[in-house]
This record gives C-alpha cells, structure tokens and sequence, in this order.
C-alpha cells in the first residue's frame, strides 16, 4: 500500500478544535425554535449526545456562520 503523497506547498488541513457543546448556558426558545445562546433548534439541543461527528460539525458551520454562539444575549 503507498504511502499518502503530501504536497508541501499545501499545509495539511488541520480539524477545527471545538467544544463538546455550543451550549453557553444562555438558553431560551421563547420566541421561536431556536435558542438564544447557542442557536440550535430545540431538536438539535435535544438529539445532540445522539448526533454523529459529521452531523455536529453541518451543525457547528451554521451558527458559527449567523454569529453563535452567543453569550449575554
């Protein structure tokens, strides 16, 4: 089996260092779907230990895109 060919021009890309959670303990879903604090929907919130590395990750790329988590919101 070949060795994986690295070219040195390209650094390798290096996986984003996140937290367990997005949560900021800044809950609140009074308004409409999706909290306050870390911006998930309340289905992610509550299927999120049950949730893959992957599905996490489609996750943590939209509410870091809208500006969550959020803290003092």
């Amino acid at each position: 089996m070949a060795a994986a060919v690295h070219d040195a021009a390209t650094p390798p890309v290096k996986p984003v260092e996140r937290p367990d959670t997005p949560c900021v303990a800044v809950c609140s879903t009074t308004f409409d779907e999706i909290c306050r604090g870390c911006g998930r929907t309340y289905i992610e919130v509550a299927h999120w230990v049950a949730m893959s590395d992957e599905q996490k990750e489609v996750v943590w790329q939209r509410i870091t895109a809208q500006g969550y988590p959020r803290r003092n919101t």
